[in-house]
C-alpha cells in the first residue's frame, strides 16, 4: 500500500480508502438493524482492506446502516484503534443539530473520537451559509475538535468550481472531498488551490461517477490498452500529487485487485507506460470537432439547464462512445436535488441567451436536443413520476386519515 500526508491534519492515509456506502442491505431501513449478510459482508471487506494496508475507511450519517456497520465489525475483528483512521459525514442545519448528530455518529460506530467529520454537501450556495452561518454546524464541529471529539474538518461537495473555491477560502477546513478524473477535469484549479492552502484532497468514487469504468466502452477499453481504464483513470488522479486519496466503495472480495492494481509505487507523473496512454486517450477530445470546453461561460441558463455538464455527455459520446455513463449521470437530472442539479436539456426554449456568451461559437440548443435525444430514457422517467404520483397520493391519504 501508498501513503500520502492528507494536507493539514498531517495524517499519512492510504491512497485507496475504503468506501462505506455500498455493503450489501446497507440501505435498507432501520439503519441499526444489521442482518446477518450485512455483517458478514463487511467483515468479509474490512478484513481484506486491513490485510492490504488500508487505514482510512469512509462513511457518512446519510448512508444508513454503513456507520453501525463499521462500529460492530472493527470492534468483532477486533482492529486496533490506531490502526485505522474514521472519516464520517454529516449535514446538520443549525450548531444544536450538529453536536446531536455527532453524539449519535459515535454511538453507531462505537468510537470515542471521530478522525475526520466532513460536512456533508457543499452543494449549492444556500447550504454553504447554512454550513458556515455565525453560531452553525461548522463552528460547532470547531468546538467539537476543540473538546476532542473531532480530529480535523472538512467538507464534501458536488458543487460548482467557484463555489467549491469560496468554500476553501473560509479557512475553516482541512480537508475537501470533490470530483476530480479524467473524464471530468474542471475542478483542477480547486485541487491546485487546495495544495496552496494545504488541504487534504479526497476523490469522490472515481471508478463510477470518474466514467462506470467498470464497464467501459469498446472504444475507451482499447485506447487504455494495456492498462484497464480503472487503472489509467487511478494513476491519471494519483500523477497529481495534491491528491491524497480515492474511495472506493469495494463490497465485493473480487474488487480488491482491480483497485490495487492501480498502485505502482513509481512516480505516475513520470511512468512511461501511464504518460503512453495518456497521449492515446487525449486525442479523441482534442481533435473533437464541436468541442465543449467547459468553461461555464454559457450559464446561467433561463431553464435551469446545466449546459457545461449536458455538454460533457455529448464531448463523451462523440469521442469515447461513453453512451452507458451518459445514460446513467444524464437521468439523474431532475431526481437528485442539489446533488446533481439541472433539467433536462429538453427544456431548452433556443432563447439564445447562451450564444453570444459561447466562445467556441457552438450552437448549444441543437447540441442540447442531440444530447437528450441520444441520453434520455422515457421509461425510467415514466416509472419516476408515477412513483412521485402514488407518494404523493399516499402522503394525502395519511393526512386525511
Amino acid at each position: 500500500m501508498e501513503y500520502r500526508r492528507f494536507g493539514k491534519t498531517n495524517e499519512n492515509i492510504s491512497v485507496i480508502t475504503l468506501g462505506g456506502m455500498r455493503f450489501k442491505h446497507g440501505w435498507n431501513l432501520p439503519r441499526n438493524h444489521l442482518p446477518a449478510e450485512s455483517v458478514k459482508n463487511c467483515i468479509e471487506i474490512v478484513q481484506k482492506a486491513i490485510d492490504l494496508g488500508i487505514n482510512h475507511f469512509e462513511t457518512a450519517y446519510g448512508y444508513m446502516k454503513s456507520e453501525h456497520l463499521f462500529g460492530k465489525v472493527l470492534k468483532e475483528i477486533g482492529v486496533p484503534r490506531k490502526n485505522y483512521k474514521m472519516m464520517t459525514k454529516g449535514a446538520p442545519m443549525t450548531g444544536g443539530e450538529t453536536r446531536k448528530l455527532v453524539e449519535e455518529q459515535l454511538n453507531a460506530l462505537k468510537l470515542e473520537k471521530i478522525d475526520f467529520y466532513g460536512w456533508h454537501g457543499i452543494n449549492n450556495e444556500e447550504r454553504f451559509r447554512t454550513a458556515i452561518q455565525k453560531g452553525g454546524p461548522v463552528e460547532e464541529l470547531h468546538k467539537l475538535k476543540e473538546e476532542g471529539i473531532i480530529g480535523h474538518i472538512g467538507f464534501s461537495t458536488h458543487g460548482s468550481l467557484d463555489l467549491i473555491t469560496k468554500a476553501l477560502e473560509t479557512d475553516l477546513f482541512s480537508f475537501v472531498n470533490l470530483h476530480f478524473y479524467y473524464f471530468f477535469q474542471r475542478h483542477l484549479p480547486a485541487v491546485e488551490l487546495a495544495e496552496k492552502k494545504d488541504i487534504g484532497v479526497f476523490i469522490i468514487s472515481p471508478n463510477e461517477k470518474g466514467g462506470m469504468l467498470w464497464n467501459p466502452s469498446k472504444k475507451v477499453r482499447e485506447l487504455c490498452a494495456p492498462l484497464t481504464p480503472i487503472q489509467f483513470n487511478g494513476r491519471f488522479c494519483l500523477s497529481h500529487p495534491q491528491i491524497t486519496t480515492l474511495s472506493m466503495g469495494i463490497h465485493e472480495i473480487d474488487q480488491f485487485e482491480q483497485n490495487i492494481s492501480i498502485l505502482t509505487g513509481k512516480n505516475y507523473a513520470k511512468d512511461n507506460e501511464y504518460l503512453n496512454v495518456k497521449k492515446a486517450v487525449d486525442n479523441p477530445l482534442e481533435t473533437l470537432s464541436e468541442r465543449c470546453t467547459l468553461c461555464d461561460q454559457c450559464l446561467p441558463c433561463p431553464e435551469n439547464i446545466n449546459i457545461p455538464e449536458v455538454l460533457r455527455f455529448k464531448n463523451l459520446l462523440k469521442s469515447y462512445d461513453m453512451i452507458a455513463y451518459g445514460k446513467y449521470r444524464y437521468n439523474m437530472l431532475e431526481e437528485k436535488d442539489h446533488w446533481f442539479p439541472g433539467a433536462f436539456a429538453s427544456k431548452c426554449t433556443k432563447c439564445g441567451d447562451c450564444l453570444p456568451r459561447c466562445p467556441e461559437n457552438l450552437q448549444i440548443p441543437t447540441l442540447l436536443f442531440e444530447t437528450h435525444n441520444e441520453l434520455f430514457l422515457k421509461w425510467n422517467y415514466f416509472k419516476k413520476t408515477i412513483y412521485e404520483f402514488l407518494k404523493n397520493v399516499y402522503k394525502t391519504l395519511m393526512k386525511k386519515n
